[in-house]
């Protein structure tokens, strides 16, 4: 069996104000790194973690690095973990994108990448780890659009809709090509 955790970066500023981030490079933020060391513990204690690969945005890496210190685990990373790209609508708020676009921006094409695509590229990232690590504990530091997109491609039955906090954990696990997710979303190491 291959395990995957799945984390998502310690918030940061625009997580705070409420902006939407994309592949805007933004750093995190004094809680941001505290919560990184917080599931960097969590996760020292749960599981015997082969490797971490991260998006390379600095949110990411930053996370990632916290962690990968405390398990002393090697760190990769890979473009294509990245966050989806908001297009126009990165660094505002929702309360900006309606003064500027109206109620209905979402229906805009505002050069936001299509969800499918996220999801594909998800989906055949965490494949592809399953395969190439067959039987070992991979981590991913990524992005919430990026997880929540892709466990809603890789298990559609079981997620419809999902939310994605930040530095929550959630596992996912290969078994002969099968998957299953057997924790999701949890954030008990900073609730």
């Amino acid at each position: 069996m291959t395990t995957i955790g799945l984390i998502r970066h310690g918030i940061t500023e625009w997580n705070c104000l409420g902006k939407a981030q994309g592949i805007s490079d933004i750093p995190l933020n004094e809680l941001g790194r505290e919560q990184a060391l917080s599931v960097g513990q969590r996760l020292l204690q749960e599981g015997n973690w082969d490797l971490i690969v991260s998006s390379d945005l600095r949110r990411a890496v930053e996370t990632a690095s916290i962690i990968g210190s405390l398990l002393n685990i090697p760190l990769t990373y890979d473009k294509r973990i990245r966050e989806i790209d908001c297009g126009q609508i990165e660094g505002t708020t929702e309360e900006e994108r309606i003064m500027k676009w109206g109620t209905n921006w979402r229906k805009l094409n505002l050069g936001m990448e299509k969800f499918e695509d996220v999801s594909n590229r998800g989906v055949e990232f965490v494949e592809e780890l399953a395969s190439t690590y067959n039987g070992k504990q991979v981590l991913i530091v990524s992005h919430g659009a990026l997880i929540g997109l892709t466990l809603q491609k890789l298990l559609p039955q079981v997620f419809q809709k999902t939310y994605i906090d930040n530095t929550s954990v959630t596992i996912l696990n290969n078994c002969n090509g099968e998957w299953n997710c057997s924790l999701y979303n949890c954030t008990k190491h900073i609730s």
